[in-house]
């Protein structure tokens, strides 16, 4: 096999984790708008860590709040359809890194660091985010959506150049 390359039952396999993680954003984004009162303002205030005062100033914010809960709103859903559609799937897939290290970085998995949103599981520092996030970053890098997709229509109409 031709370094860089994969075959074809890689990619497949890469496609339908792409598809499978697009689902999950796009679920999370259309749950939050579906519920109509939903708000990212207890998951800030429970934040630790560095970065705490930042995400506690969010949620105390209100005009700011209302903007952080529609960015994550319709982030998710745009991410959860360009990842399902494999369009602009690195773009998707770098936005959908920056929202899962946002969320990490609010509520990281330290020792003595206890929340009160309970957990799916017993973690320490290695949870479902960072399990999703590297996903993602192999879903960037192997530009799926060129082999099963809305950018392979994109580049065979020659409307941006594919890097070798």
């Amino acid at each position: 096999m031709e370094e860089g390359k994969f075959n074809r039952l890689q990619m497949i396999a890469i496609v339908i984790m792409r598809v499978l993680i697009g689902w999950h954003f796009l679920y999370e984004g259309i749950g939050k708008l579906m519920k109509g009162n939903w708000s990212a303002s207890g998951y800030l205030m429970q934040s630790k860590g560095l970065f705490a005062p930042i995400f506690h100033w969010m949620a105390d914010t209100p005009g700011v709040l209302s903007v952080v809960d529609q960015m994550n709103i319709w982030g998710l859903i745009a991410v959860g359809l360009g990842l399902i559609m494999g369009c602009f799937t690195t773009i998707a897939a770098v936005a959908g890194m920056g929202l899962i290290l946002l969320y990490y970085v609010c509520n990281p998995l330290f020792v003595g660091y206890y929340y009160s949103i309970p957990l799916e599981g017993n973690y320490l520092i290695v949870n479902k985010n960072l399990v999703e996030l590297g996903a993602l970053i192999v879903v960037a890098v192997t530009k799926s959506g060129w082999y099963v997709g809305i950018d392979r229509i994109i580049h065979k109409l020659g409307l941006f150049k594919k890097k070798k």
